[in-house]
């Protein structure tokens, strides 16, 4: 059994309280019914955590954007975007959403526990340095990385997005540097409308960033392959010190806002890949929640990447041999060896 740590609040369900909107609090409530269920008792490790302050904010975010964000503090109502609001204690939620993202990433470093899952909203991938996008105030990955980098000495961090819509906001903060490798599969085209094949960074970071831009419609086993094929075998070239999935659910194929077929089976699978590589690298895992918006689905998925952290798969030895061997003929994943292959061996 791994040590595996939980970062969860009730404060995060008063982001967006009462308003009708797909990112609902009861995303979160279903989580955490189903974590209180007397079967997982003494399960998880549940560490407090505090609200990150401005200095960690200012990691990633401008000043003048944070300072924007906190004049929303108990307003009712605010729009940030067309379709990014807050309510009167948004900020609060998001700024302990930041913390318990760094949080995460000293309690893994520092061996009070083996990886993390950060349950968190508003979640945070769209989220630029100077905007709010898409549902996400601050982001919580492009944080978390950006705290390990500056406070706790890490030279190389990876993250991995496997959410319906491309995380423009954490490609955006790292494109110009080798110190942070951005790997994304996606619905393209699809909001925000970035991550295509050609976006693979600029300068220092040229090849650092893989997109991997998806057709509608694909399954477990092409999912399996996209990581066997690509993902894998990239986090063990660039061995990163540690992994933070952005984990959004709503690629399930239930999932009302996407188009895609995914099940509890194949976010099993992928959580699986990254804990294999990031053991053959020595490194810990953090994952944060994005999107997902099929209660039954997003709870689904979120408790089968718990089980794979925790070392209590929900697949049979029969299954994860089967999708070890997939490879299913996919253009995406062609394009990305081309693309790629100056840099990576694919």
């Amino acid at each position: 059994m791994k040590k595996t740590a939980i970062f969860r609040s009730d404060l995060f369900m008063e982001h967006m309280k009462n308003v009708d909107h797909p990112e609902s609090a009861e995303r979160l409530r279903v989580i955490y019914d189903e974590i209180d269920r007397p079967e997982y008792e003494g399960a998880f490790i549940n560490p407090d955590f505090q609200a990150a302050e401005e200095d960690v904010l200012r990691l990633n975010h401008d000043t003048a954007y944070i300072k924007r964000l906190a004049a929303t503090k108990g307003k009712p109502c605010a729009f940030l975007d067309a379709d990014t609001q807050t309510t009167a204690r948004s900020y609060e939620a998001a700024c302990l959403a930041a913390g318990a993202a760094v949080g995460a990433v000293e309690l893994v470093l520092t061996g009070g526990a083996d990886n993390a899952f950060c349950l968190v909203r508003p979640p945070g991938h769209h989220a630029e340095a100077g905007k709010a996008m898409g549902f996400c105030l601050l982001n919580n990955a492009a944080l978390a990385a950006r705290f390990a980098l500056k406070k706790m000495g890490l030279r190389r961090v990876m993250i991995v997005d496997w959410d319906l819509h491309h995380g423009n906001g954490t490609q955006h903060s790292f494109y110009g540097t080798d110190r942070v490798l951005y790997f994304s599969t996606h619905q393209f085209p699809c909001y925000p409308g970035t991550g295509d094949f050609g976006e693979t960074g600029i300068k220092l970071g040229k090849g650092c960033t893989v997109n991997v831009p998806l057709p509608v419609g694909l399954n477990d086993e092409a999912f399996a392959s996209i990581y066997n094929e690509l993902a894998g075998p990239i986090a063990l070239q660039y061995r990163p010190e540690l992994i933070i999935i952005s984990a959004g659910y709503d690629i399930h194929r239930d999932d009302p806002l996407g188009g895609m077929m995914v099940t509890e089976t194949g976010f099993a699978y992928m959580t699986k890949v990254l804990l294999d590589a990031a053991a053959v690298c020595g490194c810990p895992v953090i994952a944060c929640l994005e999107g997902g918006y099929d209660l039954g689905g997003l709870k689904n998925g979120v408790m089968a990447t718990l089980a794979e952290m925790r070392g209590q798969s929900i697949m049979a030895d029969k299954t994860i041999m089967e999708f070890s061997t997939v490879s299913m003929p996919l253009m995406a994943i062609e394009k990305v060896r081309n693309v790629a292959k100056r840099i990576w061996n694919l």
